[in-house]
């Protein structure tokens, strides 16, 4: 991705939310694993967050975060199962989370996504925040394109185990795909889930706060008490951590809809602050919370 002209805007969205950082000091980054089942694991570091299974078939990625930290990533899987990568799976299309397609790819690691990641990934792309561009994506090359994609739904049977992957409409994006381990019992979110924080809606790739909550609220169904919850920025949570960020959502949308319903300016909104009690619970500042309440206000268009 290109840095925004505006060297403020591009500071407060690294600030906001993770989507825009780069690696700038990839020596300096630590990955991370932590252990969710047999053979499941996520790996941290910087971007969004990585999912793994490893076992005799080969280890299967979850996003790839960016191309600096390839090499990194790949010694901590080695350090996890001496079997070869095979598989990257592709939650969506932002750059903290296919970064390291390209380098993957060339090393003849399959990759696969939903097809509007193929889509916008093969073309120029606007980053936008609550409507207004502030990034843009260069069209990627060949090798970090998806080699498969699919429209609904896709399932991998490896490594003794069934990784469902499921599209969910216009959430964080129109590219997302949910991936249900079903017997690890272990669901990677992607972008749909920021555990703890105000998330990012990119409106320009067709996301939405109805989309959102729809999404979340999918990947509830599949869910038990027991179910670890990989969200694609934060640490792991659980089936009552999404419920609870799910409801939070619906709450946020309602008073902005109740609001915008009634005759009230955005300004009027942002001035009574809807979602103040969320930005003092998750420790999250006032100008992440006004810039999250002004993409609801957008996301909900005229209704």
């Amino acid at each position: 991705m290109r840095r925004s002209a505006n060297p403020v805007v591009a500071l407060l969205l690294s600030a906001a939310f993770p989507l825009t950082a780069r690696a700038q000091d990839p020596g300096q980054v630590e990955i991370r694993a932590e252990r969710l089942a047999d053979g499941v694991f996520v790996l941290f570091g910087q971007g969004g967050n990585i999912g793994l299974s490893v076992g005799s078939d080969g280890a299967f990625l979850i996003d790839d975060q960016y191309a600096p930290l390839t090499a990194r990533i790949l010694e901590a899987v080695r350090g996890l199962t001496p079997e070869p990568v095979r598989f990257v799976f592709n939650t969506h299309w932002h750059g903290d989370h296919t970064g390291g397609n390209e380098n993957l790819g060339r090393a003849g690691v399959l990759i696969v996504a939903h097809d509007n990641v193929r889509r916008r990934m093969s073309v120029e792309q606007v980053l936008a925040r609550v409507g207004r561009p502030v990034d843009t994506a260069a069209a990627s090359p060949p090798a970090a394109l998806p080699v498969v994609t699919f429209s609904e739904e896709v399932t991998f049977h490896l490594n003794g185990d069934e990784l469902h992957a499921f599209h969910v409409a216009n959430a964080h994006t129109d590219t997302d795909a949910i991936v249900h381990f079903r017997r690890a019992n272990v669901v990677h979110m992607g972008d749909t889930y920021f555990k703890e924080r105000f998330p990012f809606i990119d409106t320009a790739s067709g996301g939405s706060i109805d989309g959102l909550i729809a999404a979340v609220g999918q990947a509830l169904a599949v869910m038990d008490a027991d179910t670890r919850v990989i969200p694609g920025h934060g640490t792991v949570g659980t089936r009552e951590d999404l419920r609870a960020y799910r409801d939070a959502l619906k709450t946020m949308r309602d008073r902005v809809a109740r609001s915008k319903a009634e005759g009230a300016t955005l300004q009027e909104v942002l001035a009574a602050r809807p979602a103040s009690d969320f930005a003092r619970a998750w420790g999250q500042t006032e100008a992440a919370e006004q810039s999250f309440v002004e993409t609801i206000w957008v996301s909900l268009g005229t209704r």
